[in-house]
């Protein structure tokens, strides 16, 4: 008896490589896959203005990291104690302006120069939904908990998400002709907007992503909201808010991207590379014991012999690590 569709992602070509710098972009489900490739020793950098959900807000923050974009004090307004800016996550807010900008501007410069020699850029959409601060003209990427009546609440036309998603591409293809850009929109329900909302937001991304990705042909389309959406298509998949996919859904969406995206000669590399890193975050009731050094023994060992035999792998932490641990015993 068949329970479910079967469903199978389109290969991505070319394909993702351990050794490739990957830029990722968007909504908090960005971060659930960054974390995956970060576990695989995949250089990554996330999110340099933070967590982000509307592609105005997405064009904007790669904007700044495009011409290095220097924040000020007359970029910042103080709310709440704090001092913030409206197109960064809170994390890079500051109990005191220069706090705050130091955080932002370094977060830029890290980014410029990632970018510059990255291979691949994810970028994941979790909202049409935009809100216009009344005073500014501008669309926020975080309020801040900032008064309601502060702000207009707008769901973008598709013709002007394409629009300016196609000035981010252009830009891009300006600044690193060599990227290869990943679309995706995430699973995560936005209930605040309501169900009916929500899909009509969600159908708004999907529209223009597909626009984009017809057009320009270092674009690609990975299917993680139809995944989650079409294929688990149940609650038991999600988190106890019905919003969030759970560890299971998010493993199983890896598990489709790793097929679909990654080169599949490298699937057996990235098994190991993660063995190392569980094997880092493992903590013995007993690590003088003999069987715990030889567990960090062969760990040793085998990252010494995977730089060896795969010579662009960086694994000099590791080894640090597990000497470091051997030597404390």
């Amino acid at each position: 008896m068949k329970l479910k569709i079967d469903f199978e992602a389109p290969l991505i070509q070319p394909s993702l490589k351990v050794q490739d710098a990957v830029m990722l972009v968007g909504s908090c489900f960005t971060e659930n896959m960054g974390e995956k490739l970060m576990d695989r020793k995949f250089q990554i950098l996330q999110n340099p203005h933070g967590i982000i959900f509307n592609p105005v807000s997405v064009w904007s923050c790669l904007r700044d990291v495009m011409r290095q974009q220097i924040y000020t004090e007359e970029h910042l307004f103080e709310y709440n104690e704090q001092w913030h800016s409206w197109l960064h996550h809170s994390r890079f807010s500051g109990n005191t302006p220069q706090e705050a900008l130091t955080k932002m501007n370094q977060s830029i410069e890290a980014a410029h120069q990632f970018l510059k020699k990255s291979k691949w850029l994810i970028i994941t959409l979790g909202s049409a939904f935009a809100y216009r601060h009344h005073d500014l003209d501008i669309h926020v990427s975080n309020n801040h908990k900032g008064p309601a009546q502060w702000f207009t609440k707008e769901l973008l036309a598709v013709d002007f998400i394409t629009a300016n998603l196609q000035k981010m591409l252009d830009g891009l293809k300006e600044f690193n002709p060599e990227l290869q850009i990943i679309f995706t929109i995430s699973p995560v329900r936005h209930l605040r907007d309501g169900i009916v909302d929500n899909n009509r937001s969600k159908a708004r991304l999907i529209e223009s992503v597909h626009d984009l990705v017809a057009k320009n042909e270092v674009c690609h389309y990975f299917p993680s909201y139809e995944i989650v959406i079409d294929e688990l298509r149940d609650y038991r998949f999600y988190d106890i808010d019905f919003a969030h996919p759970n560890y299971l859904a998010t493993q199983y969406v890896w598990e489709h991207f790793v097929k679909s995206a990654i080169d599949p000669q490298q699937h057996d590399l990235l098994d190991e590379l993660y063995k190392i890193t569980l094997a880092k975050k493992h903590r013995s009731s007993n690590p003088s014991g003999q069987a715990h050094q030889n567990f960090i023994k062969s760990q040793l060992q085998n990252c010494q012999q995977l730089q060896v035999t795969c010579p662009f792998l960086d694994l000099n932490e590791d080894v640090n690590y597990f000497a470091q641990v051997l030597k404390q015993a």
